[in-house]
C-alpha cells in the first residue's frame, strides 16, 4: 500500500486536503505501486492519494485463485473492499489501469456507494469478442493504430494460452531480469527521465518472479488472444445511473477507444478522453498530461 501525505499547494475547491475525496490508484496487469512513479506527487497535491498492489501481484499476497472467472473476479474485487474497509475509507475517486480498470469497474458496480467518480485507464476487458465470421469486417474498420495480429502471433498465442501468461519469466531463471529487457525495452524508456540504469525493468521482473497468483485469475478470465470472457460492456448499465464515469485512452494504444464511446451510448453519458502520443501506457508515455488530466477530473468530485 502507498500512501501520500500531501500539503494542499494547489487550488482546490477542499476546505482542506483531509477533506478532499480522495484518489485510489489500481494498476494493471504484472505490475504494482511503483509504475505510478511518474504521477503520485502531482495527483497529491491538493489530496490524499492511495495505491496498492492488487492481489497476486507486486508485494501484495498470493493466494490460489479458482478457476471460475465470476469467481475469480470476485476475489479480486471483495480484496479491494477489504483493503478500503481497513483504512476506513468512505468514499474515494477510484481509478483503474487496464486490468485494474476491469476489475474497478466491477467494484463500482458492487459498491456504488463508495465511489465518487470512476475514471477507467485503457481499460482491459471491455468489448465482446468478435465472432469468427465478424471478425475480419471489423479488423477492416479498424483504425490502422490496431491492426489484427498476424497468424504466426496467434500460434504463439494459443500453445502460451495452456500456460500461466508470466510463467517464462520465471522458467529463465537468473536470466529473468535480462528477458523483461529485451522484450520490453519500452519500459526502460518510459522512465529514462528517472531513472539511467534497469531499475523499472528489474522492478517488473521481481513483481512477477514469485509465485504465480494474480495470473492465474487474470488467466481464468480470460480466453484467447486476451479477450475476457465476462465482458464488462455486458455490465456497465448496472453502474448507478448518478455515478459519473470518465475514460481516458492513449491514442497509440491497441486497446480500442471506440469502447469507450459505445459505454457513453449505453449510459448516455461518461465522457471519453484521448491522450496523444500515448500508447497503453497513458500514464508513464504522457505523465504530465495524464497528470493534468485526472487532477481536473478530482477537482470536479469535491
Amino acid at each position: 500500500i502507498y500512501k501520500v501525505p500531501v500539503i494542499c499547494n494547489q487550488p482546490c475547491c477542499c476546505v482542506s486536503v483531509a477533506s478532499c475525496t480522495p484518489l485510489v490508484m489500481v494498476h494493471g496487469f504484472g505490475g504494482g505501486v511503483g509504475l505510478w512513479v511518474q504521477n503520485l506527487d502531482a495527483l497529491s497535491r491538493s489530496r490524499r492519494v492511495y495505491a496498492f498492489d492488487l492481489l497476486g501481484f507486486g508485494r501484495s499476497s498470493r493466494p490460489s485463485f479458482p478457476t471460475d472467472p465470476s469467481l475469480a473476479e470476485e476475489l479480486f474485487v471483495s480484496s479491494i473492499e477489504q483493503w478500503r474497509q481497513t483504512l476506513g475509507l468512505e468514499r474515494m475517486i477510484l481509478l483503474g489501469h487496464s486490468l485494474g480498470g476491469y476489475l474497478a469497474a466491477s467494484y463500482s458496480i458492487q459498491h456504488p456507494e463508495r465511489v465518487a467518480h470512476l475514471i477507467l485507464v485503457d481499460p482491459w476487458g471491455f468489448p465482446e469478442r468478435p465472432q469468427p465470421h465478424t471478425e475480419r469486417s471489423l479488423s477492416q474498420g479498424l483504425e490502422a493504430k490496431r491492426p489484427g495480429p498476424p497468424r504466426w502471433v496467434k500460434a504463439v498465442a494459443s500453445i502460451f494460452s495452456l500456460f500461466n501468461p508470466l510463467a517464462i519469466i520465471r522458467a529463465a531463471g537468473p536470466w529473468g531480469p535480462g528477458l523483461v529487457n529485451r522484450f520490453r525495452p519500452d519500459f526502460k524508456s518510459r522512465f529514462e527521465d528517472l531513472f539511467d540504469d534497469d531499475t523499472m525493468t528489474e522492478y517488473l521482473y521481481h513483481c512477477n518472479a514469485q509465485t504465480p497468483s494474480g495470473e492465474v485469475g487474470f488467466r481464468a478470465m480470460s480466453e484467447f488472444l486476451g479477450w475476457a470472457k465476462r465482458p464488462m460492456v455486458q455490465r456497465v448499465n448496472l453502474l448507478a445511473p448518478s455515478m459519473p464515469v470518465t475514460m481516458l485512452y492513449g491514442a497509440r494504444s491497441w486497446v480500442d477507444s471506440s469502447t469507450g464511446n459505445h459505454v457513453a451510448a449505453l449510459r448516455g453519458h461518461s465522457p471519453t478522453r484521448l491522450i496523444d502520443e500515448a500508447s497503453h501506457h497513458v500514464y508513464a508515455d504522457q505523465p504530465e498530461e495524464f497528470n493534468h488530466v485526472v487532477v481536473n477530473i478530482c477537482n470536479t468530485v469535491d
